[in-house]
Order: structure tokens, then C-alpha cells, then sequence
């Protein structure tokens, strides 16, 4: 308990010097929709008008950056409060895992804390304006966890319950996927060695705010609008097929160093092929594993099982446009971040002698993982330097060209723009709005 602020503190100094230079990045894509050009988020006066509808704790939270007068710098300053904060509830809540003693216990959850704070690929939840989303809703989420997790080691039960379920509504009303909160739960008892059944009756009242939750998302305009539209992208079935492929997909970006992908070129699927089978399989052992380990490693399963529930039900259900974002992967980060901690203080507890060396890999492997978040966070610094980053990554896909023209047209670059746009029609001839952008640049950029 001693070193705690010790920790604390160096854990949102590293934390700081991953995402230092997020606070001069853009606005990027979605923020124009969602924020620079939304009018009802520009006013307190303009939410309360529309906060019956869609995320209204989200759009409230944009709303006090604008009134705020701080420009883009306080939306990021905002979204690395966030992200920091999380930082430390991960640490806060893995203290209170199942563990050998309570010094393991802090040494794991510090460990697994600082891996979650500078993954490069939470950069998309973080760097990303709109990826606040994720990370707010992950902040309420956490916390409520946390809230319960303390209740169940205390003698003041209600007043945790009652703070527990304050904040799973807070979190419903930043992301809907914050759904899966109730059975956040029962795999966190089960962890702890609880029976199913005594599990499920102690979350009774997250289930009923649940199904409360459910009952009033259904009955909303905005929502029934937005599930009418992502059926029509696609069927169901050729859903779930497409998503076996794209889960397969993001589990390779967890620890990656580079590469990352604002808008990933992934294929639609619409019947199995041998690569599907594989890919179901290898999830599909995954999971088994995390079942099987969840009693006799609680680390192991709870962290597979964990990642699973934030990873596999995210745009399973419901499609959407895009396939795969890697900001699907920030809060599922938690169980390979305690998974991989726990691994080195396996190492550590068998390998006494080459206990500096191991201590050198791992500030080593968080000093790579820093420079990596800060170099992603460089493609960040204008709309250009991150779509040319994103046709890089995915050459062949037609939506990143077009915003590319759009972000070259914005700067004046007009040459550079026809040709994005040309680019983008020569791969989806189809593709209406790159041949509205171009038809409407060329009556500008023609004398």
C-alpha cells in the first residue's frame, strides 16, 4: 500500500510521455460530423435539446470542450484525462485480483497498468477525438467495476451497489456496448471463485438496469434509425462470417509496433472458406483455453475471457460500415495486459538470477512501447500526414483516397487532390461521393 502513490505516479508520468504530443494533433474524420459541425453540441442550451437520443453523456462531454474556448488542445487534453484516469483504475481494480499475496497482486496489476497506458494501438481511443467514445464509456465501465469489486470486500454493499449502478448508466449513455458490463461481473466473481449461480444473483440489479437499458435504447428514434441501417449493410449471417475474420485481424494489432490502420482494408465475407475455418478454430480453441484455465489460472482465463467479451460481440450483432477499428481493442487490452504480467512475474519467481535482465526487458519493452505511441500519434498532427498513412496501409481501398483528396482539397493542394480522388474512383468506380468531390474540385481547379 506504501508504494502505491509511488506507482501511481509513475504510471501517469509514462502514461504522459506516450501521448505528450497527442495534445497538437487535428481534427480528424468522424470529428467534423460529429463535433466541428454539429451544432447541438456547441451549446449547453443545444445538447439539453437533443440529449433525449444517442449518447448523451458522450455529446455532453464534447459540448464542454467547445464552450471551454480551448480549441483542439482541450479535446486532447481531455481525452488523455480519460485515458489516464483509466490507467489507473486498471491498477486500482487488478489490485484486487486473486493473486499469491497483496505485494504480488500490486506488482502484477502495476505492471499490467503500465502496458495498458502506452499500447500504440490504444491510440485510436485516445489521439483520436471521436475515439473518446471507447475511452470515456471504458472510464465509467471501469469504475463501476470497481465500485462493485470494492463492495464485495467491505461491509457498505449498498452504497457500492448504488455507485456501481450509477455509473453502468453513465456508461450506457456514453457507448451502448457498455451492455456487457453484467457479465464483466460474473466472469469477475467466477475469477474469484465464485459459484455461478450465487455470481448471477449478486448482479441481479446490473441485469435489471440492463434489461431497464434495453427496453428504453429500443424505444428511441435515434437508435431504431441506426439499427434499420446497419442491418441494410449487410445480412446478419455474412456478418458474423466477416467478423470471425476481422477479430482474427485486430488480435494481431494488440502488441503491434507499427502498422496501425485508421481505416483497415478487410474483406466481406458471404460463405466459409478454409481461412474462415482456421480462424474460427484457433478462436475458437482461445476461448476453450480461457474456460478451462479460469479455476486453476484465474489470471489466464480472465484474461482471455475478458479480451473475448470486449473483442468478439463489438460489431458481431449489429454491422456497421467499418468492419474493424483498432479502438475496439482498448478496454479488452486489460486481460492480455494482466495475462502478460503475470508472465513476467512467472519468469521472475523462476529465473531469481536474471532478475535485473528481466527488469531491463521490461522498462526496455515500455520505452519501445512509448516511442511507438508517440510516433502514432505523429500521424495524427494534420488530416494529410494521417490519410497518407492510412493509402499507405491500405492502398487498395477506395474510402482512405478520397478522404486524402478531401484533406489535399482543404489545403489547396488541388493536383494532388484530383489525383487522390482518381485514385479512388479507378477502385470503386461506383463510388459516388469521390465522384461528387472530384466533379465539384474540378469546377475550381479548372481556369
Amino acid at each position: 500500500m506504501h508504494r502505491d502513490p509511488v506507482r501511481i505516479s509513475l504510471l501517469l508520468l509514462l502514461a504522459l510521455a506516450a501521448y505528450g504530443n497527442s495534445f497538437y494533433a487535428a481534427f480528424q474524420f468522424d470529428d467534423y460530423n460529429i463535433i466541428v459541425g454539429n451544432p447541438s453540441v456547441h451549446t449547453l442550451a443545444a445538447w439539453w435539446q437533443h440529449a433525449i437520443g444517442i449518447r448523451p453523456l458522450l455529446k455532453l462531454s464534447y459540448t464542454l470542450n467547445w464552450i471551454s474556448g480551448l480549441g483542439v488542445s482541450g479535446y486532447h487534453v481531455m481525452n488523455f484525462i480519460v485515458h489516464g484516469t483509466n490507467s489507473l483504475l486498471v491498477f486500482l481494480l487488478l489490485k484486487r485480483f486473486p493473486a499469491a499475496d497483496a505485494e504480488t497482486a500490486g506488482k502484477v496489476a502495476f505492471v499490467a497498468a503500465l502496458l495498458f497506458a502506452v499500447l500504440p494501438v490504444q491510440t485510436e481511443a485516445v489521439t483520436y477525438i471521436s475515439g473518446r467514445s471507447v475511452s470515456l464509456m471504458s472510464l465509467f465501465y471501469l469504475a463501476a467495476l470497481l465500485a462493485y469489486a470494492s463492495g464485495r470486500e467491505s461491509n457498505s454493499r449498498a452504497l457500492h451497489m448504488a455507485a456501481s449502478l450509477l455509473l453502468f448508466l453513465a456508461a450506457l449513455m456514453v457507448k451502448e456496448i457498455a451492455v456487457t458490463l453484467p457479465l464483466a461481473i460474473l466472469l469477475w466473481e467466477t475469477a474469484h471463485g465464485t459459484r455461478f449461480g450465487v455470481a448471477f444473483r449478486r448482479a441481479a440489479p446490473h441485469w435489471a438496469l440492463l434489461a431497464v437499458a434495453v427496453l428504453c435504447i429500443l424505444s428511441l428514434r435515434d437508435y431504431v434509425g441506426l439499427f434499420a441501417y446497419g442491418f441494410s449493410l449487410r445480412s446478419v449471417s455474412d456478418n458474423l462470417l466477416t467478423q470471425v475474420h476481422a477479430c482474427s485481424y485486430l488480435l494481431t494489432r494488440l502488441f503491434a509496433l507499427w502498422g496501425h490502420n485508421m481505416d483497415p482494408d478487410l474483406p466481406l465475407f458471404s460463405h466459409w472458406e478454409p481461412l474462415l475455418l482456421a480462424e474460427l478454430a484457433l478462436l475458437g480453441g482461445f476461448l476453450a483455453l480461457g474456460a478451462m484455465q479460469l479455476k486453476h489460472r484465474p489470471w489466464l482465463g480472465f484474461g482471455i475471457l475478458w479480451l473475448a467479451l470486449h473483442l468478439l460481440p463489438t460489431n458481431s450483432l449489429l454491422p456497421r460500415l467499418d468492419i474493424a477499428n483498432e479502438r475496439q481493442l482498448y478496454l479488452g487490452s486489460i486481460g492480455m495486459c494482466l495475462i502478460s504480467a503475470n508472465v513476467f512475474y512467472w519468469l521472475v519467481a523462476n529465473y531469481p538470477a536474471r532478475y535485473r535482465w528481466l527488469n531491463g526487458a521490461l522498462a526496455g519493452g515500455l520505452l519501445l512501447l512509448v516511442a511507438a505511441t508517440l510516433a502514432r500519434n505523429h500521424d495524427y498532427r494534420s488530416e494529410i500526414a494521417l490519410w497518407e498513412d492510412t493509402v499507405r496501409q491500405s492502398p487498395a481501398k477506395a474510402r482512405p483516397w478520397n478522404n486524402l483528396g478531401y484533406a489535399y482539397a482543404l489545403a489547396g493542394d488541388y493536383s494532388q487532390a484530383l489525383h487522390a480522388y482518381r485514385q479512388a474512383i479507378d477502385l470503386k468506380p461506383d463510388y459516388k461521393r469521390a465522384q461528387e468531390n472530384l466533379a465539384a474540385l474540378q469546377k475550381i481547379a479548372t481556369p
